[in-house]
Order: C-alpha cells, then structure tokens, then sequence
C-alpha cells in the first residue's frame, strides 16, 4: 500500500514538472513570436530624397565608318595586260593611268583607219569638183560624202579603243585591293582595281523613330571612335532615310572629315544634341519604377514619420527611366522605390536604404 502511494506521489511530480515545463515553454514561444510579429509589422523598402537635376537628353547611335566614295575600276576593252603602275596603297588621282593593256593590234587597225580617211578625203574632193561640172550625180556626191564620214568615225572609234587600252582611276583615293598582274588577259568589265576614298568619311547609323524628327540636314554631330578614345571628331548629317526600316529605325549618314587616322570599317559612336536647356533645367523627377500601377496611375508612396503615405502627383515627361514631377512633391520627400508592391496606406516600413 505505502509502495503504491509513492507511486502515485512521484508520477503527480512527474507531471506537475512536465506541465511547468510545457507552459514555460509556451510563454516562451508566444514571446518568440510577439517579437517576430514586431518585425514582420515592419515592411522592407528603398527610397530616394527628391532633388531637382538637369537632364540630358542627348541621343547616342552606333554605326561604323564608309568611305564616302569608293569603286571597282574595270578595263573597257580586252586584251594583256602590259604593265601595272601602282600597287596596294597607292594614292591616286583621278584620270591617273593604273595600268596598260597591249595595243599593237589596235595601233594597226587605227593606221588602216587613218589611210582610209585619206583616201576617202581625195575622193570626195574629186567628186565635189565633178558635181559642179556635171560630172557626177548628186546620189554619187551624197555617197561620197557617207564614206568620208564613216572614215572620220572610224578614226574615233580607233582613238577610243587606243585611249582605253590605259586604264585611268576613275575617283581619287587609295589603292585598296589589286587583282591584276602584268600578263593577264582581261575582258570589258573585268574588276582591276579597288579605290577608295578616305579624305572624308560617312558614319553610317540608324535612329530611332523617337529621335528622327528632332534631326536635320547639316546638323554638327558629336563622334567618339572606340579606338581612338583620345581624339575627338565631329561631322554634320549628310543624309536621312525618308523610310524607316523594319524596326522603325531610320537610316542616318554624318560625313566626317579624316584628321588622318581614321580607317573605314571603324565602329563609333555619333552623340546628337537633342537637348533643350529650357526644358531639362532644374526638373524634379523621381525613378519610373516608384509609380504604383505604371506611371499613368500618378500614384507613388513617401515616407511619413516611418509610414507609407500614398499619394497622388502630376507627372511631366518622361526621360527614360526618369519621369518629370509637375507637383504633388516638395524637394527633400523621401520616395518608396521598391517595395510598394508590398504596402498599403499607412503600412510600417523599414528603411533599407
């Protein structure tokens, strides 16, 4: 019976210290989560002091060098060629001989032309002085006639055939690529010689449907060359596509005069100075990603006294990721600019940053 009665006494112990335990525990739980609670009232954030800033909207466009003229140069005539006077690198000017093809054929045949015109010379001579007389018809006359036209033609079209036997530059320029050697036979249209024209080049670009109208013709652009950071270069706008292409970017070409180092081929950077001074001087704008809904809500929080505070401003333009405040907002207030998607009016934030 005693045995029973300890028992009984030590398992009450047992469990009166197990359910001190428990409920220690549990207070100690519901304080654990009161904190948390505490913390996770509390909204993480990011914001900005709203200041006024001049804004640059200044338009940048990629593109690469062209030579402003540039051309195959071909024989007009077969034949061998005899010499060649220039090689790759060579400056030209135009109506320079580049090389010459063989012309002892064509030398005889303009022999023969001019005996020709000789004789047909004397014979219309002859038959003028028997038409006067009576000598000779009128038909007689006419055809003499023909024959000394046709042989004065054919010293032309001989002289032609002898000064195209010299293949003469047709631009000004360097001598970019020679695909003829001494020896070769080449026929009409046969590409000899490339030229180009590097004295002033074309950037070639394409511009934003955005941008276009706020260019013109004649228009002095900014251009940095990448590798040519320490010089600096500008050209005026030459040419603007009347059509754009399929991604509604317009073709635009700056001429840009070569101080000597510039190559085609090279890749730069145009700036255009689209910028009104009156308009992008001292603006107010706040990120474009603080606006709740998309800028046209006009919707936005600021902090107050460690509260989200929704409010409603007036927007402005847009200037990339930047959007121009009219009113609704004082300089100094601090704006939510991430985060918000989290909040609602009044809600407790954090600040991050």
């Amino acid at each position: 019976m005693k045995k029973t009665l300890i028992y009984i006494i030590v398992a009450a112990v047992l469990v009166g210290l197990a359910a001190y335990k428990i409920i220690g525990n549990k207070e100690k739980q519901q304080q654990e989560v009161a904190e948390v609670a505490k913390q996770v009232d509390k909204i993480n954030v990011n914001v900005i002091a709203v200041s006024k800033e001049n804004i640059n909207t200044d338009y940048t466009a990629n593109g690469t060098f062209i030579p402003k003229q540039e051309m195959n140069q071909s024989a007009d005539i077969s034949g061998r060629i005899v010499s060649v006077m220039v090689k790759e690198g060579s400056r030209v000017s135009a109506g320079q001989t580049l090389a010459t093809i063989k012309r002892d054929a064509i030398e005889v045949d303009l022999t023969i032309a001019q005996n020709n015109l000789q004789n047909a010379i004397a014979d219309n001579q002859r038959y003028e002085n028997a038409y006067k007389t009576g000598g000779v018809t009128k038909q007689q006359l006419d055809n003499s006639r023909l024959q000394l036209k046709n042989a004065q033609a054919a010293i032309k079209s001989q002289g032609v055939r002898v000064n195209d036997s010299r293949i003469r530059a047709g631009i000004s320029g360097t001598i970019n690529k020679k695909m003829v050697e001494p020896g070769m036979v080449v026929a009409p249209g046969t590409s000899l010689f490339e030229i180009v024209n590097i004295n002033s080049l074309k950037l070639s670009v394409l511009v934003d449907e955005s941008q276009i109208g706020k260019l013109s013709l004649g228009q002095n652009v900014s251009i940095n060359v990448n590798v040519l950071p320490d010089d600096t270069f500008s050209g005026k706008i030459t040419f603007i596509a009347a059509k754009s292409d399929a991604s509604l970017n317009f073709p635009v070409e700056i001429e840009v005069q070569n101080k000597g180092n510039l190559k085609a081929g090279m890749y730069a950077t145009a700036t255009f100075n689209t910028s009104n001074s009156s308009e992008t001087k001292d603006l107010m704008t706040v990120p474009a990603t603080a606006f709740v809904g998309g800028v046209s809500s006009g919707q936005l929080f600021v902090v107050n006294n460690d509260t989200a505070k929704l409010i409603k401003v007036q927007t402005g333009k847009v200037y990339g990721d930047k959007v121009q405040i009219l009113s609704g907002l004082d300089e100094g207030d601090k704006v939510v600019t991430s985060g918000q998607i989290n909040l609602e009016n009044g809600s407790k934030i954090n600040i991050i940053k």
